[in-house]
């Protein structure tokens, strides 16, 4: 029993040989590393990550005690079965991403001697590259770096606890390492051949990301138009299209149940190509355009209507939409371009193709079916267009981001009772009563009109901009698009949400956070511009440099680069730095080393005293040579001894940097002064050798 207490007190003893200095940095940066986390990782397992981390510092202060091994093992057990319960058997990056981040919270509870620290400083900064699996923002590649440098101070004041001025002096030894190592960085992260990979693990996760989905209910884009989230970033070759033809196509939904719109069928398989999130390559042609898109974890793309794909990263489906070949779990770049013509009055719908946009419920909403059938009997197909277009732009029907809950028969609702909704109502209710007409129709989801960025030099299209319309069959001219959110409220068409909402003022009114919610306060909105051009540029020329980039770059150099060249200049950077750095370390020690101020005034001491006729023994303390040069040269002795006292100072008594300046300055006066005294001596005894001799021929 006795041994088993034994075994457990040790167990619990709180960081023997781990500075409390060392661990708070330790623990600094861990809390650095969870913030890029904070919107996938679970409440709870931030929570215990939080609750073990605090453990291990109450421990160290004394207040607790660590668990033993028995207890360790338990909360193990009982934290993984936690995990395991949570995850439902979903085995993805992302999870196992959590599960790394649950490993390092336990480790908190075994890190009690310098071993341990390591361990754990090396996890850390494993844990600094899975953030960038999910966020390569500069912003957060600037969280990284902080928490790295946490982990050097940490590291320095393990191994030096006691050094005067160690904090000042770790911070200044970090800042001269970066200047040294930057422009090698540098100059490797630009021109080392970069490769895509020979495969690709999706970072897809069933966690839930803002954006449009393949489905649609009346109310799912009124809630999404509360965000001012990035969907993408454009940036063109010749002039921006005007506001209102910036129609960004990303699904079609034809299929219609229990009142919400869908896609009529699975998309077709696609073997999951490599990754290639960069497919904006050279110079911008006059009609083609760049797209810089945020993660969806779908495979759409979205696009102007009437583009081609330029880059290889995209696909031209049927039905004028593209598509990657693997979801987009991280940022994207691709290039299309705009095509003259949009669509060709000889295509033709086929039998299958006209019942899949005329497919209709078997009841429900008689009045709208009602209103189609006066329509079809009075007029033509596109007579039936302009007369609907025409009811919502003279009747009172409101375009509204607090739209009324709709009963059974929604679409009768919204046509004849409330007539307030927003485009996904219109865009739905529009769509039926063409199909009842017996004319194909189908919904378009994506995005219309996006804000210029900082400079005019791209644009910013937010979720808010979601947007959803319609597209008629009509014979001899294909498909036509039909906006009825243009007939009801222009302005959101012409200029945006914000004006087309701004009676009602409930543009982004449940965001109070976003910078785009004070769209009248001058200074926010351009802080908000300057930040996103830094992180667009950040995300195109740092993130997005791959291989078609560097080759891009590489061959508007002399001579026209290739993989070859690239490596042999890799190789050629790698040598000239080794080799410099040898020949620096070479330098220094042909010098002794680098010495400090302390070291170069105790070296011409040294010097001093080997004139005077006392050399420096081997393994001889600063005192004692002071006492052999009191003896030979008793002058010197009261400062040759004070100057001993301060050395020994220096070295063995902490002192601020203040202080040490102080210090060294007296030094320097000290030998100084001693110079003097010796050179005195010096003279007297050349002035008495000429009077000793004249005594020694007179006795």
């Amino acid at each position: 029993m006795r041994f088993w207490n034994r075994r457990k007190d040790e167990a619990e003893k709180p960081g023997d040989g781990v500075p409390s200095r060392a661990l708070l940095w330790l623990i600094l940066s861990f809390a650095l590393l969870l913030l890029p986390q904070l919107d996938r990782l679970p409440i709870w397992l931030i929570t215990v990550c939080i609750a073990l981390a605090g453990w291990r510092w109450l421990a160290q202060q004394g207040r607790v005690r660590l668990p033993g091994r028995w207890l360790r093992t338990g909360i193990m057990l009982i934290l993984v079965a936690v995990y395991l319960v949570r995850v439902q058997g979903s085995f993805t990056v992302d999870t196992a991403a959590s599960f790394f981040v649950l490993t390092v919270g336990l480790k908190w509870l075994e890190t009690r001697t310098p071993r341990d620290f390591y361990v754990l400083f090396y996890i850390l900064v494993y844990l600094a590259t899975v953030n960038f699996l999910f966020h390569q923002e500069i912003h957060w590649a600037l969280v990284n770096v902080g928490a790295i440098a946490f982990l050097l101070i940490g590291l320095q004041v393990l191994n030096a606890p006691e050094l005067p001025g160690g904090m000042k002096a770790g911070w200044r030894r970090l800042g001269v390492m970066l200047l040294k190592v930057l422009p090698v960085v540098v100059l490797l992260f630009v021109f080392f051949p970069r490769t895509a990979p020979l495969w690709s693990v999706p970072l897809v996760s069933g966690q839930a990301r803002t954006g449009i989905s393949d489905s649609m209910r009346p109310g799912d884009i009124s809630s999404l138009a509360q965000s001012s989230e990035r969907a993408f970033r454009v940036s063109f070759g010749g002039p921006m299209p005007e506001y209102r033809d910036r129609y960004w196509r990303g699904l079609i939904l034809d299929t219609l149940d229990d009142g919400t719109w869908r896609q009529s069928g699975y998309e077709p398989y696609r073997a999951p190509g490599r990754v290639n999130v960069d497919g904006g390559v050279g110079e911008l042609k006059p009609r083609e355009y760049d797209v810089l898109m945020e993660p969806t974890d779908q495979r759409w793309a979205f696009a102007l209507e009437g583009s081609v794909a330029v880059s290889d990263n995209v696909v031209k489906e049927p039905d004028d939409l593209f598509r990657f070949r693997r979801p987009a779990d991280s940022p994207v770049r691709y290039r299309l371009a705009r095509e003259n013509a949009v669509g060709s009055s000889e295509e033709t719908l086929t039998p299958g193709e006209a019942r899949r946009f005329l497919q209709l419920p078997a009841t429900g909403n008689p009045r709208a079916r009602a209103l189609a059938d006066e329509l079809k009997q009075s007029t033509n197909d596109i007579g039936v267009i302009r007369t609907l277009l025409g009811r919502f732009r003279e009747q009172p029907y409101f375009y509204t981001l607090r739209p009324p809950r709709m009963p059974e028969d929604g679409i009768d609702s919204l046509l004849f009772d409330e007539k307030r909704g927003f485009c996904a109502h219109y865009a739905g209710a529009t769509a039926f009563v063409l199909r009842s007409a017996g004319i194909p129709a189908r919904i378009v989801v994506g995005y219309q009109g996006g804000e210029s960025g900082a400079g005019d030099e791209y644009l910013i299209v937010r979720q808010y901009d979601a947007h959803a319309w319609v597209e008629a069959w009509v014979e001899g001219q294909g498909w036509v698009r039909i906006d009825p959110t243009a007939a009801i409220a222009p302005d959101r068409i012409e200029s945006g949400l914000r004006d087309a909402v701004a009676d009602e003022g409930s543009f982004l009114e449940n965001n109070w956070a976003s910078a785009q919610r004070y769209g009248d306060v001058a200074v926010i909105q351009w802080a908000s511009l300057q930040l996103d051009r830094i992180n667009y540029q950040w995300q195109r020329w740092v993130v997005g440099y791959q291989g078609q980039s560097q080759m891009d770059l590489m061959s508007r150099l002399p001579g026209g680069f290739g993989m070859r060249e690239l490596g042999y200049l890799t190789a050629g950077i790698v040598g000239a730095g080794l080799l410099i750095a040898g020949l620096i370390s070479a330098l220094q020690m042909r010098r002794g080393g680098r010495q400090d101020g302390y070291q170069r005034v105790l070296g011409a001491w040294h010097q001093l005293c080997a004139r005077a006729g006392v050399p420096v023994r081997n393994g001889e303390t600063p005192a004692a040579l002071a006492s052999r040069l009191a003896v030979a040269e008793p002058a010197l002795a009261d400062s040759a001894r004070l100057f001993a006292r301060m050395v020994n100072s220096h070295y063995y008594s902490p002192r601020s940097d203040r202080g040490e300046t102080d210090d060294l300055q007296r030094l320097r006066r000290l030998l100084a002064t001693m110079k003097r005294q010796l050179r005195r001596t010096d003279r007297k005894t050349t002035r008495n050798v000429p009077a000793q001799a004249s005594l020694r021929k007179a006795q």
